[in-house]
C-alpha cells in the first residue's frame, strides 16, 4: 500500500487527493466535492470542468478537516444511483478503487470487487470506522442548515372543500413549530399538474427531503393546501393542488388557489414545458384582476374586523417564474441584450393580460441536459426577493392565519355552475354574492356572505316592474325636489288618529298616504269624484330590484278588516274574561234546577268523587246518571243506559264504579216518582239544547276561518302554511294558538310575539304585536 493509503487506514484523512486528474493528474490535493460529478476536486480541476454553462450549477462541497465522501455506487429504492442521490439514502464511502476510480462503501465492494480480476485492484482506505458526527460547532453553514431542515414535516391547513383544517390561531402556531412572536413570510407554489411542485419545494428549502409527498402515480399526491415552517429562511412554505388536474370541486379549488396567493408574500410559478404555454399568463392575468377586484378591499377590512397588529400590503406578492426546458433554450438566451423580465411583461401585453396587482414578475429558467434538475439557481433567485422588505414585511405567524381566516369566512359556499364564465380561470362568481332579483335576473354584485354583516344586496343593473311583486317604491314628491327621498306607504289611517276613528275615516274616505315631514299627502276617497291617481300628483315611482328573502314593496297595507277583527276579538275577550265568573254561577244554579233530585247539587261538589282531584274555576263537572255523584271527566268517560233511574235505552255517561256494579237493583222507595219524572224530562231537553248549541258554535268557527283569511294582509303568510312558531318550532295545535308578527308577517307563538311596537312602514301606526327578532331592530319598522 502507499503512504496515503497506510494514513486513511488511521482514519486521519489529511490528505485526499484529486480524483479527477483533469489538470493535476491526480497530485494536488483534493479541495472541493462534487456531488454531480461524483467526485473530489482539487482547486484548479474544479475551476476548469465547471466551465461549461451546463455545469456551472453543479452542488461542490468544500472539504473540511475528516472529510468523507460518498458511496458512488451505492443504489436506491428503484434500484438506480440517482434515485439514491436524490432521496439521500447513500451511505458513506469506505474506500476508493483506484483502478475503476470511484468511491465504495462496505457493502457495494464485498458486491462489486469480492471476485475476480477486481479482487486485485488497488483501493484507498478512507476509514476503518464509523464516521462520527460532527459536533455543532465544527459544522460549516451548510450542514447546520440540513440538520435544522430534518425535523420538519408538513400539515394540511385546507382541504378541497375550503375548510381551514386548523383550529385556531395557536394550533396553528403549534403545526409550524415556530415562536409566536417569530415574523415570517409566505411563499406558495403554482402550476399544472405533474409539473412537480412538491419536488421542487423539496429541493428548493428542505434540501431535498421529502417534506412534501411525492408520488409516480398518475393521481395527484397534493389534495388541498399543504403548509411547512422552514426554520432557515424563516417561511411558511405554501404546496398546493395543481391545475389542469381531474377534481369533483374545480371552482372552488381555483378559488381556494386564489386564496393562498393573497397571503403570499413570493409565488412560484412552475411549469416544465419547453416552451411557456399561454395558460400561464391567462392565469395570473386573472388571478391579477380578481385580487384587485376583491381581495384588496377584504385584506384593508381584515386589519380593522380581525383586530391585527400590523397592516396587510394592498399590493400583491411577488412573482417567480420558474421554467425548466430539455431540448429548447431559455427565454432570452437567444439575445443577451433582451431581458427575460421584458419579453414576458411583451408577452402578457398581447394576450390582453394585465399583471398590474403584482408587486415584480421574475423570470428564473435552468435546462436540464441529464437529471436531477438544477433548482440552485431558484434557490437563490428565492432568497434574494425574500431579503426585499420595501412591499412586504414579515409579519407574525398569528397574523398570517388572521388573513386566511377572513378570507375563507367572507368568500366560501358552493358556486353555481350555470352562473360561472368558464373563460376567466377566476370569474366574478366565485367572489361575488350568488342572489339572483326575482324580476329581472340580474345578479348582486356585493361580496359572499355581505348579509352577515348587514349590508343589503345591490346591482349596477336597473330592474323592471313586476306585478307578481309589485316592486314599485313610491317617495314624496314634495320632499324630493326639496332635495330629501322619502320614502312612502299607502295605509288604512294617519299616524295622529285613533285606531277606531281611523277606521272611521277609512270607511268614509278611503285609505291614505302619509309622510312623515308633509303630513297626510293623500286620500284615495277625499271626493265624491274625480280623485286622481296619487303617481301623477304626490308621489314619485322608482321601481327597485326584489331579492330572494326579502318583503315585498307596495303589499297591500290597508289592515282595516284585519283591525276591526283585532278589536272585536279583543272586546269579546275582554267581556268573556270579566263575565266567566258570573256565567259559571248562573249556569251552575240553572243545572241545580233542572237536576233529578237523586244529583248532588254543583254548589257541594269540590273534588271528584273518585280520584278526589279539587275542581277549578274552568274545569266541568259530570254527574253520574246512575248514582248521582260530581266526577271529573277521566272518571265518568264510560257510558251505558240506566233505565232504573228512567235514562234508557240510550246509553248516558256513568262513573266507573257503577259501570262496573251494573247488575245492581234499586229498591222500590229509590225508584224516580212523577215529579222526578218531569224534572228528568227537563234535564234531557236542557242537554239537547246544550248540544244543539255546541254544534252551531263549532259550525260557525268555519266561516271565521274564512272571515280572518279575507281580512288577512297580503303579506302576511297565510294560516294554512304555518305548521309550526317561526322562531322556536313549536307545532300550533289547538292548545297552542298561531299569531301574525305585524312587522315581517309570519307566525308565531304567544310567547315569542308577545312584545308591542308600532309598525308604520305596514300602515300599524300605534302599538301592535310584534315577534321576538322584529323588536329588536334598531329604528322605526
Amino acid at each position: 500500500m502507499s503512504a496515503h493509503t497506510q494514513t486513511a487506514e488511521k482514519g486521519q484523512n489529511t490528505a485526499l487527493l484529486c480524483q479527477e486528474s483533469y489538470v493535476c493528474s491526480g497530485t494536488d490535493e483534493a479541495v472541493f466535492e462534487c456531488d454531480e460529478c461524483r467526485s473530489l476536486q482539487c482547486q484548479r480541476c474544479e475551476e476548469e470542468l465547471h466551465q461549461p454553462e451546463r455545469l456551472r450549477n453543479h452542488e461542490r462541497t468544500r472539504i473540511r478537516p475528516g472529510h468523507v465522501p460518498y458511496c458512488d455506487s451505492c443504489k436506491g429504492a428503484n434500484g438506480n444511483i440517482m434515485h439514491a442521490s436524490m432521496t439521500g439514502s447513500r451511505q458513506i464511502a469506505a474506500v476508493r478503487c483506484q483502478v475503476c476510480k470511484i468511491n465504495l462503501c462496505i457493502e457495494c465492494q464485498k458486491r462489486t470487487h469480492a471476485g475476480g480480476n477486481r479482487r486485485k485492484h488497488p483501493v484507498t482506505v478512507y476509514h476503518a470506522g464509523k464516521a462520527q458526527e460532527p459536533e455543532e460547532e465544527e459544522m460549516d453553514e451548510e450542514t447546520r442548515r440540513r440538520k435544522m431542515a430534518e425535523k420538519v414535516v408538513s400539515f394540511l391547513l385546507v382541504d378541497e372543500t375550503e375548510e381551514i383544517q386548523v383550529r385556531n390561531e395557536e394550533d396553528f402556531i403549534k403545526k409550524l413549530d415556530c415562536s409566536p412572536d417569530q415574523h415570517l413570510k409566505v411563499v406558495s407554489i403554482f402550476g399544472n399538474t405533474g409539473d412537480g411542485k412538491s419536488h421542487t419545494l423539496n429541493h428548493a428549502f428542505f434540501y431535498g427531503r421529502e417534506v412534501f409527498k411525492t408520488s409516480p402515480a398518475q393521481e395527484s399526491c397534493t389534495v388541498g393546501v399543504w403548509a411547512a415552517y422552514d426554520p432557515v429562511r424563516k417561511v411558511v412554505v405554501i404546496d398546493t393542488e395543481g391545475l389542469l388536474g381531474a377534481t369533483v370541486n374545480l371552482s372552488q379549488r381555483t378559488r381556494l388557489l386564489l386564496k393562498v396567493l393573497a397571503i403570499s408574500d413570493l409565488v412560484i410559478y412552475r411549469t416544465r414545458a419547453d416552451r411557456l404555454h399561454n395558460d400561464l399568463f391567462k392565469f395570473l392575468g386573472d388571478a391579477s384582476e380578481a385580487y384587485l377586484k376583491h381581495f384588496t378591499k377584504e385584506l384593508k377590512a381584515t386589519t380593522a374586523r380581525c383586530g391585527l397588529d400590523v397592516p396587510l400590503s394592498t399590493l400583491g406578492p411577488g412573482v417567480i417564474i420558474f421554467h425548466e426546458t430539455v431540448y429548447t433554450k431559455l427565454l432570452g438566451s437567444d439575445h443577451p441584450s433582451e431581458v427575460p423580465e421584458k419579453l414576458i411583461q411583451d408577452r402578457f401585453r398581447k394576450l390582453s393580460c394585465f399583471p398590474e396587482a403584482f408587486s415584480s414578475i421574475h423570470y428564473k429558467g435552468t435546462r436540464t441536459y441529464n437529471p436531477p434538475t438544477d433548482f440552485s439557481g431558484l434557490r437563490r433567485a428565492v432568497e434574494q426577493q425574500l431579503e426585499n422588505n420595501t412591499t412586504r414585511s414579515p409579519r407574525q405567524p398569528g397574523v398570517i392565519y388572521k388573513a386566511l381566516k377572513a378570507l375563507s369566512d367572507r368568500f366560501s359556499g358552493e358556486i353555481p355552475d350555470d352562473q360561472m364564465a368558464h373563460s376567466s380561470f377566476f370569474p366574478d362568481e366565485y367572489f361575488t354574492c350568488s342572489s339572483v332579483c326575482l324580476s329581472c335576473g340580474c345578479g348582486c354584485k356585493k361580496s359572499m356572505n355581505h348579509t352577515k354583516e348587514g349590508v343589503p344586496h345591490e346591482s349596477k343593473s336597473r330592474c323592471r316592474y313586476s306585478h307578481q311583486y309589485d316592486n314599485r317604491v313610491y317617495t314624496c314628491k314634495a320632499c324630493y325636489e326639496r332635495g330629501m327621498e322619502v320614502s312612502v306607504v299607502p295605509k288604512t289611517s294617519a299616524s295622529t288618529d285613533s285606531p277606531w276613528l281611523g277606521l272611521a275615516k277609512y270607511a268614509w274616505s278611503g285609505y291614505v298616504i302619509e309622510c312623515p315631514n308633509c303630513g297626510v299627502v293623500y286620500r284615495s276617497r277625499q271626493y265624491w269624484f274625480g280623485n286622481q291617481d296619487p303617481v301623477n300628483t304626490v308621489v314619485r315611482t322608482e321601481i327597485e330590484h326584489v331579492w330572494p328573502g326579502t318583503d315585498g314593496f307596495l303589499k297591500d297595507n290597508n289592515n282595516a278588516a284585519q283591525r276591526l277583527l283585532d278589536g272585536m276579538n279583543f272586546m269579546a275577550q275582554s267581556v268573556s274574561e270579566l263575565s266567566l265568573g258570573p256565567t259559571k254561577a248562573v249556569t251552575s244554579w240553572l243545572t241545580d234546577q233542572i237536576a233529578p233530585a237523586y244529583w248532588r247539587p254543583n254548589s257541594q261538589i269540590l273534588s271528584c268523587n273518585k280520584c278526589n282531584t279539587p275542581f277549578k274555576d274552568n274545569d266541568t263537572k259530570h254527574h253520574c246518571r246512575a248514582c248521582g255523584e260530581g266526577f271529573c271527566d277521566g272518571c265518568s268517560s264510560k257510558t251505558r243506559p240506566v233505565p232504573e233511574r228512567g235514562w234508557g235505552p240510550a246509553p248516558v255517561r256513568v262513573c266507573d264504579n257503577c259501570y262496573d256494579n251494573r247488575g245492581i237493583q234499586l229498591d222500590v222507595a229509590e225508584l224516580p216518582s212523577d215529579e222526578e219524572g218531569g224534572t228528568l224530562i227537563a234535564r234531557k231537553v236542557g242537554e239537547a239544547v246544550q248540544n244543539t248549541l255546541g254544534a252551531v258554535v263549532t259550525a260557525m268557527d268555519i266561516p271565521l276561518g274564512l272571515v280572518k283569511d279575507a281580512a288577512r294582509p297580503a303579506y302576511w303568510v297565510p294560516d294554512h302554511e304555518i305548521l309550526h312558531c317561526h322562531n322556536c318550532r313549536k307545532e300550533f295545535s289547538i292548545k297552542l294558538s298561531k299569531h301574525h308578527c305585524r312587522a315581517c308577517g309570519q307566525g308565531f307563538c304567544d310567547e315569542c310575539s308577545h312584545d308591542r311596537r308600532a309598525v308604520p312602514s305596514r300602515g300599524w301606526d300605534h302599538p301592535v304585536r310584534v315577534c321576538f327578532n322584529c323588536n329588536k331592530k334598531p329604528g322605526d319598522l
